[in-house]
């Protein structure tokens, strides 16, 4: 059975070009590298805005642990989070069970 995190981030209105754009020039390929290919990464276009939501897989919650503990000893990780971080107003994370996966 494998789990899906579901990451949610609300930024401070008027930061989700600037958050996007930084995402893409430094963010991904730091965090593909630890964590692999997201589920998807989206921003939010409707309703409740000034949201970004990503989603990640893994095998099992020791893998997660393992990939986010190597995610956060990398330098460039957190010179990254330093510039994202006061444009984060919230975040919520949930862990679901993969029910096609079994």
């Amino acid at each position: 059975m494998s789990f899906v995190e579901i990451r949610t981030y609300e930024l401070k209105p008027g930061t989700a070009n600037t958050y996007v754009a930084l995402y893409l020039e430094e963010g991904f390929e730091i965090q593909k590298s630890h964590l692999g290919e997201p589920v998807g990464y989206y921003v939010s276009e409707v309703g409740e805005l000034n949201q970004v939501v990503h989603m990640w897989r893994y095998e099992s919650l020791e893998e997660r642990t393992q990939k986010r503990t190597a995610l956060f000893a990398d330098p460039a990780w957190l010179e990254y989070v330093g510039k994202i971080g006061p444009m984060v107003l919230h975040q919520r994370n949930a862990i679901f069970n993969d029910i096609f996966d079994s």
